[in-house]
């Protein structure tokens, strides 16, 4: 007894389909075929054909045809009840499934300070308020740090200045920038008069020697037959740039970092081929990234690309 049961649900389950419920209750609330019809978009010969499945499925005629309209039958009054738990039914699931694909969750970014500062503010704020539920822990290093900590897991993602030689991690690019060697005014009228050979004995300032921009600007000044003179190191971009400006050294910084300085004529940026870097993004390369970083990795490459 209980299989035959099981077999005529079964049956019955398989001869419906939501849209039959969706049509249902539209000429339900409309007591009309054509308005539901109008209603839906559909033209009135599928709403009787969705009508008629409905009724073929449960043996049972759900409405009475009138003059003007149509009316429930006391089937179509109880069908009414189960279309309406079906509707409720599919929103629910489909609020689950938007859920589900909606990320959240803490993402951990480590990346270079002076990116953060010129390139990240921007993109954070229209992230944010499109992905309210994911929470960013956010610190800044350099180069050798931000690579250590995407290669050992402990952050999700970096950005560095150049591609890691490892093959242990992958490389998207993000931004190409251009570094250029910047000093105070004062410093510049020197080298405009007496050329490199005028800047004999002057500091580097930068971020120290575990960052690649101080690298690249100690081989810059050896180029031109200068030696490295007295180092000063600050973490900050913006102390970098008070103690040029105030005359103590040059430094070599990316281009958009002090583009107001130059137009502000409170640093000025020396004669020099810019020495090129390409930004990008560093995952752990055969791992799969969990919702909140995988969105976060995707947002970045397509702010980017977009020209951010």
């Amino acid at each position: 007894m209980t299989e035959r049961v099981d077999e005529g649900e079964s049956r019955l389950i398989e001869q419906l389909e939501g849209r039959f419920f969706k049509t249902f209750l539209a000429v339900f609330r409309e007591k009309s075929f054509s308005r539901a019809a109008d209603k839906l978009g559909y033209v009135q010969s599928t709403v009787t054909a969705h009508i008629r499945s409905l009724e073929q499925a449960c043996g049972k005629k759900l409405f009475d045809r009138l003059a003007r309209g149509v009316e429930p039958t006391e089937a179509g009054v109880e069908m009414a009840k189960f279309a309406r738990q079906f509707a409720s039914l599919s929103d629910s699931l489909e609020e689950a499934m938007s859920r589900i694909e909606t990320p959240r969750g803490t993402v951990r970014l480590q990346a270079l300070e002076s990116f953060c500062v010129t390139r990240l503010p921007r993109f954070f704020g229209s992230f944010f308020a499109a992905y309210p539920d994911i929470r960013l822990h956010l610190e800044t290093g350099f180069y050798r740090e931000v690579v250590e900590s995407v290669s050992n897991g402990r952050v999700d993602l970096g950005i560095v200045s150049q591609r890691p030689q490892q093959s242990d991690l992958d490389f998207f690019p993000l931004r190409e920038e251009k570094l250029i060697v910047v000093a105070s005014p004062e410093i510049g009228r020197i080298h405009e008069r007496e050329g490199w050979e005028g800047l004999r004995g002057v500091r580097v300032v930068g971020f120290g020697s575990r960052c690649v921009y101080q690298t690249y600007a100690s081989e810059l000044l050896s180029a031109h037959g200068l030696g490295d003179g007295d180092a000063l190191e600050f973490a900050s971009l913006e102390m970098i740039k008070q103690t040029v400006r105030s005359g103590l050294g040059v430094a070599l910084l990316p281009e958009v970092g002090v583009e107001a300085e130059i137009r502000a004529g409170e640093l000025c940026a020396l004669r020099a081929e810019p020495v090129p870097l390409t930004h990008g993004l560093v995952a752990r390369g055969g791992r799969e990234l969990n919702a909140a970083p995988k969105r976060l990795k995707q947002s970045l490459l397509d702010f980017f690309a977009a020209g951010g």
